[in-house]
């Protein structure tokens, strides 16, 4: 299995995939400063675009190191390519970091003026002739992440299926050691709960119209929760109450798409995928018994025979409710991501 989500819809990907072969809007090249030489993917695009792309580069000349420059696609699929003059190795790891940082926040913004709704990066550091640097993964999701607050995109970090590096080291060991502790092999009870539907809670509720709090100062999670009568979109809509959340703030953190949104807000019987249900229980930062009741609201279970149910429960015993974090441990042991659509 290998954990290509392509088509999936929603904001920040990671993937193994063949980067020449995205269909988006736009893909970065990592080059020099000439624009004229990079690393195994960078000569593979210059193979696939052709002359016109050597002729456009040429033309332009130079690009300062954490600059970028756009051209057009040409032969691949996007509709541009973003080039960017990767840091070398200097020494001076801050400086290096830096200048990368600086590679994303820019080919980010370049893209967004040119109209781009969709980019995809590799490791930058990795696929040039320039400076591997380790903490590249952490440093392209800061990026991402700060750029995603306020502009809507989705963006690709790419990874060739020939890698196998771990993207997160610190973490791969500690999780491994809990799934090993806790793997069963129980299949998991599916329970389907609540048919009042996001319509009728629109209608109840102050929540469209004057913000009001729905929910009573004295009243907790727990009880929330106990409610066995809400379907899932309506006890989302309270628990965002609840912790004095925007829907914007949740389904941002939770690496939920706008339009995966809108059909949580307007489709009269939606169903999450199992990810998209988890994804926001981390968003809302919920206990384990709270995420098992808002699971069992859209019909889904935590199990122990199951490697990514595992994941999960360990990075919420833990209190980590990051989703980048935790995606980058699902990525390592080939799973599922969160964010899922649907």
């Amino acid at each position: 299995m290998t954990n290509d989500l392509y088509g999936e819809n929603m904001p920040f990907y990671l993937i193994k995939k063949d980067i020449i072969k995205m269909k988006c809007d736009a893909v970065v090249n990592a080059v020099d400063n000439t624009m004229t030489k990079g690393g195994y993917t960078h000569e593979r695009i210059r193979k696939a675009a052709g002359r016109k792309l050597d002729e456009q580069c040429r033309a332009v000349g130079y690009c300062a190191t954490g600059d970028v420059k756009i051209t057009s696609g040409f032969g691949l699929p996007c509709k541009f390519l973003i080039h960017t003059a990767v840091p070398r190795r200097s020494g001076k790891k801050e400086d290096e970091e830096k200048l990368l940082a600086s590679c994303y926040e820019n080919a980010l913004t370049i893209a967004a003026a040119n109209g781009c709704e969709s980019i995809a990066f590799p490791l930058l550091s990795e696929d040039s002739s320039g400076c591997p640097i380790k903490s590249e993964p952490n440093i392209a999701a800061k990026a991402i992440r700060t750029f995603l607050l306020s502009n809507e995109m989705d963006v690709y970090l790419v990874f060739s299926r020939k890698n196998n590096r771990r993207i997160n080291l610190d973490l791969y060991g500690d999780v491994l050691s809990y799934i090993n502790k806790n793997a069963a092999f129980a299949s998991p009870d599916v329970v389907f709960l609540g048919d009042l539907c996001a319509e009728d809670y629109m209608m109840q509720s102050s929540r469209f119209s004057n913000k009001k709090l729905l929910i009573k100062k004295s009243s907790s999670l727990e009880e929330m929760l106990k409610n066995a009568d809400d379907c899932f979109t309506v006890t989302l809509l309270k628990l965002i109450d609840a912790r004095r959340m925007t829907d914007v703030e949740c389904y941002k953190k939770a690496n939920v798409s706008k339009q995966t949104w809108y059909k949580i807000m307007n489709e009269k019987n939606y169903k999450p995928s199992k990810n998209t249900a988890v994804s926001f229980a981390v968003a809302l930062g919920l206990t384990l018994p709270e995420t098992e009741r808002l699971l069992a609201t859209a019909g889904y279970a935590l199990s122990d025979s199951s490697k990514f149910d595992i994941i999960i429960k360990y990075f919420i015993l833990n209190e980590i409710y990051d989703v980048f974090t935790i995606n980058q441990t699902l990525f390592d042991f080939d799973q599922p991501l969160l964010g899922n659509l649907r």
